[in-house]
C-alpha cells in the first residue's frame, strides 16, 4: 500500500452544530479521519473541537464562503476526500404566503451551496482519483408535504445534483450518493413540530403522531447516529460501486 492510500481521509462536513451534521462529524473523527466542520454558528466550534475536528465558520449562502471552506480544508490537511452536504433550515408556510426571501435563502443554502462546494472539491478529488460526496437529502426528496415548498424543492433538486455528479465522477473515482431520512431527532425537527402545531392549530404531540409519523411503519423518530453510520459506509472504500443512489432511511414511509 502506498503512502497516498495510507494517509487519513479528509472530510468536510457542513451544518455540524447539532443533529445529523454533528453526528457525522463525530463518526468520522472516531474513524480517524481529519475533519473540517463548517457551520454558520460560532457556537458550533466547541462541539467540533470536543470531537477532534477543525472548525470553519461560514455563511454558505455566500458562494465565496463555500469556496473558502474547501480551500481551508485543503490548506489545513493537504487534500480533500469526502464532502458531506448537510447544512439546512426549514420554514413552514403555505405557498400563497411563503416569503420570497425565505424561499431564496433555503434554495441558496440547501441546493446552490452543495453545488458550489461540490464544484470546489471536485478538482482535489479528481487529482487523487478518489472522492466521496454524500448529500443529506430527505424523505422530502421523494415525497412532498404541505407548507414546505422551498425545502421540498431544494431536496428534490439535490437528488438531481447527486445523479449528475455520479455520472460525471464515475470515471474519475468520485462517487455521489444521497441519504433520504424521515424525521430525525434534531433541533430542526423540534422547530418544525412547533411550526406545524401553529399552522394546523394542534398540540405538538399530535403533530408528531398525526403528521410526522402518520405514514411511517416504524413509529419513532430517527437517531442522528443511525444516519451517521450510513454516511460512514457511503464514504468508505467498501462503497466504491455505489453511486447515484438515493438511500431511504425513512421508517418505511415510502414503502406504501
Amino acid at each position: 500500500m502506498n503512502d497516498k492510500a495510507q494517509r487519513p481521509r479528509v472530510a468536510l462536513v457542513t451544518g455540524t452544530g447539532s443533529g445529523i451534521g454533528e453526528a457525522v462529524m463525530r463518526h468520522f473523527c472516531a474513524q480517524g479521519h481529519q475533519v473540517l466542520a463548517v457551520d454558520f454558528q460560532a457556537e458550533a466550534r466547541q462541539a467540533a473541537e470536543h470531537a477532534g475536528a477543525a472548525f470553519f465558520q461560514a455563511d454558505l449562502t455566500d458562494g465565496e464562503a463555500c469556496r473558502a471552506a474547501v480551500q481551508d480544508a485543503v490548506q489545513r490537511f493537504g487534500h480533500l476526500d469526502i464532502l458531506v452536504n448537510n447544512a439546512g433550515i426549514q420554514h413552514v408556510s403555505p405557498i400563497e404566503t411563503f416569503a420570497e426571501d425565505k424561499w431564496r435563502h433555503i434554495i441558496d443554502l440547501m441546493l446552490t451551496a452543495p453545488f458550489l462546494l461540490t464544484q470546489a472539491a471536485w478538482p482535489h478529488m479528481r487529482a487523487a482519483g478518489w472522492g466521496r460526496i454524500v448529500n443529506i437529502a430527505s424523505v422530502h426528496a421523494q415525497v412532498a408535504s404541505p407548507g414546505k415548498a422551498a425545502y421540498v424543492s431544494a431536496k428534490h433538486g439535490m437528488i438531481g445534483l447527486t445523479k449528475t455528479a455520479a455520472l460525471e465522477g464515475g470515471s474519475q473515482g468520485i462517487t455521489a450518493n444521497a441519504l433520504c431520512p424521515a424525521y430525525v431527532k434534531t433541533p430542526l425537527v423540534d422547530n418544525q413540530i412547533a411550526d406545524q402545531a401553529r399552522m394546523h392549530d394542534m398540540q405538538e404531540q399530535q403533530v408528531i403522531e398525526q403528521i410526522m409519523l402518520k405514514n411511517a411503519a416504524v413509529k419513532r423518530l430517527i437517531d442522528p447516529d443511525e444516519v451517521a453510520s450510513l454516511v460512514g459506509y457511503l464514504a468508505s472504500d467498501a462503497a466504491g460501486a455505489v453511486t447515484g443512489a438515493s438511500w431511504n432511511i425513512d421508517l418505511g414511509w415510502t414503502a406504501q
